[in-house]
């Protein structure tokens, strides 16, 4: 290297300058770098980093070695700290809110399963490889910038020295003066800022830990007999529904709205014409994006189940789910299909389901669409002749539980409906799914995905209210609703959690039993329909049927 230099110096000095200043540009952008997609712009990169001063400064009155060893530590912090936002980029993006370092680890594994599920298992071992690639370069290439920076500093100290007071000086003036063109301030703490935000998030996740198991042990309905839960709700059959990701957006956002709207008028006729009538409203979920389990517990335990760890807490509880409420009466079967569910699903006893379905035993011989293991109309169909047709145990109702999920992200391929006698097998839809769209060109284009994403909620509910339409009774009552809005990329970074929910039945006084809500008629609620938090349906709709509140106060 040196006989290079030696032969070559002007390009040895040119080389030696670009990566120096590589070295400072790739610091400096690390210490301003924002945790948001929507906050990322030119300007955000050309301020001033406290940190950098302080840190010059630092490294100034060290000793060689005390310089390097905290240089090299300084740096695979900061490159710790842009792995964490990224992380919370990518967490703002999909799921509306930030990576939390104690809780959302275990998340990575369903990832990889969706990107296998929805690009294939090469594409999936690729990112993956590219993902710890690129973790492993943000650790090892700022310690390295850091070190190399260090070193510039001791090679010219009373440079370094005048440079970082006048650097400091500005910092103060314009930190003091709160100067901020184009809205973005000049001096910068965002890595300080960072890591204050970071320790108050593990501090506040091992707080609400502790809280929350206070708040799970209480429950109105706790001690309630089975004989004073649902008593207006014996004898008949009583239906619930999660359609995946069907959220406001769906109705309200200008691209994908009117398609969707369509679909709700017309279902709305036709269920009319069935003798079927609905009403609509708003419930606000404690997930976004995805983790469509929150959605699911939250509706039905009653509590705000926004997080891993309070789910974990309260499946091991003996809190009451609005499913096992139907249980405890000891006056219905209850049954939950999951297409969904392709693991073993210890939930099952938390929601009181004397019988679950999931992917692998609804016979299912067609193809998967991505992510999803079957066409929703072939679920419904499986749910028809394995439990709806038969007759549940003498002198018992039914209660039952479904997961939709044809509307789940990258929403391509979508399957198309088919006539209902001619499902069979699933084998029906290879033809579909081989012709539809490839998650990867949907993936990849905004607009598009926005667009199959409205498609694919027009296809479940069409399918879920043609079934009812179908195969419904004058005793059937269906409640089906969203479990959370589609990530930021469909629903834009400002949307609301809401998600509409609607009940449809043939007997009137079902309906009336909720008149009070204030919901919308139809499958479409209103903009200004009532706006309840998802954890606020439990005790709304088992108070609404008749039962008896026996709190439980821990």
């Amino acid at each position: 290297m040196r006989s290079r230099r030696e032969r070559h110096p002007t390009a040895a000095r040119v080389l030696s300058l670009t990566v120096t200043v590589l070295a400072a540009v790739l610091v400096l952008a690390a210490l301003v770098l924002p945790n948001t997609v929507a906050g990322l712009g030119p300007a955000k990169f050309v301020r001033l980093p406290g940190e950098a001063v302080i840190g010059a400064a630092v490294l100034l009155a060290l000793p060689r070695r005390p310089r390097v060893v905290l240089a090299a530590v300084s740096g695979v912090v900061l490159g710790a700290m842009t792995v964490l936002n990224l992380l919370d980029m990518g967490f703002n993006q999909y799921l509306g809110r930030s990576f939390n370092v104690i809780l959302d680890w275990e998340l990575f594994g369903d990832a990889r399963s969706y990107l296998e599920d929805s690009l294939g298992r090469g594409a999936t071992l690729a990112a993956v490889a590219g993902v710890i690639t690129l973790v492993l370069l943000l650790l090892v290439l700022p310690a390295l910038s850091m070190v190399r920076l260090a070193e510039l500093l001791a090679r010219h100290p009373a440079t370094a020295t005048r440079g970082t007071l006048i650097a400091g000086v500005v910092w103060i003036t314009c930190s003091s003066l709160g100067l901020q063109p184009a809205g973005v301030p000049i001096a910068s703490a965002r890595t300080a800022e960072a890591l204050k935000i970071q320790a108050r998030r593990v501090s506040s996740t091992l707080k609400d830990e502790a809280e929350f198991r206070k708040v799970a042990r209480v429950d109105a309905f706790g001690n309630t007999p089975g004989s004073q839960l649902v008593p207006d709700l014996r004898g008949k059959d009583v239906v619930f529904t999660f359609i995946e990701s069907y959220g406001r957006s769906a109705i309200e956002d200008p691209l994908m709205a009117p398609g969707v709207d369509r679909t709700l008028a017309a279902r709305t006729r036709a269920l009319d014409k069935a003798g079927f009538h609905a009403r609509s409203g708003w419930l606000t979920s404690a997930t976004y994006g995805g983790s469509s389990w929150l959605g699911h517990s939250t509706t039905m335990s009653g509590l705000w189940i926004s997080n891993q760890q309070r789910y974990r807490t309260v499946m091991a509880s003996d809190h009451l789910s609005l499913t096992e409420a139907f249980k405890k009466t000891g006056a219905f079967d209850t049954v939950g299909v999951m297409p969904g569910v392709q693991k073993g699903w210890p939930e099952q006893k938390w929601y009181g389901l004397d019988k679950v379905y999931n992917a692998f035993q609804l016979g299912y011989r067609g193809p998967k669409f991505s992510w999803s293991t079957m066409p929703d109309q072939y679920a419904l169909q499986q749910y028809q002749e394995r439990v709806h047709s038969k007759p549940p145990t003498a002198g018992r109702s039914r209660m039952s539980l479904l997961i939709l999920t044809s509307s789940h992200q990258p929403w391509a391929p979508i399957p198309k409906a088919v006539g209902w006698d001619q499902l069979g097998d699933g084998s029906v839809f290879k033809d579909i799914q081989a012709a539809g769209a490839k998650p990867a060109d949907v993936i990849a284009d905004t607009t598009r995905s926005r667009q199959e994403y409205g498609k694919s909620i027009q296809y479940s509910v069409t399918a879920l209210t043609e079934w009812l339409e179908r195969y419904g009774s004058k005793d059937t009552v269906l409640v089906f609703l969203g479990d959370h809005q589609p990530n930021a990329r469909v629903s834009g970074n400002h949307a609301s959690r809401d998600v509409p929910v609607s009940i449809v039945a043939k007997d009137p006084r079902m309906l009336d039993k909720v008149a009070g809500w204030g919901w919308t008629d139809g499958l479409r609620p209103a903009h200004d329909a009532p706006v309840w938090k998802m954890s606020a349906f439990r005790d709304r709709f088992l108070t609404a049927f008749g039962s008896t509140p026996h709190p439980r106060k821990g």
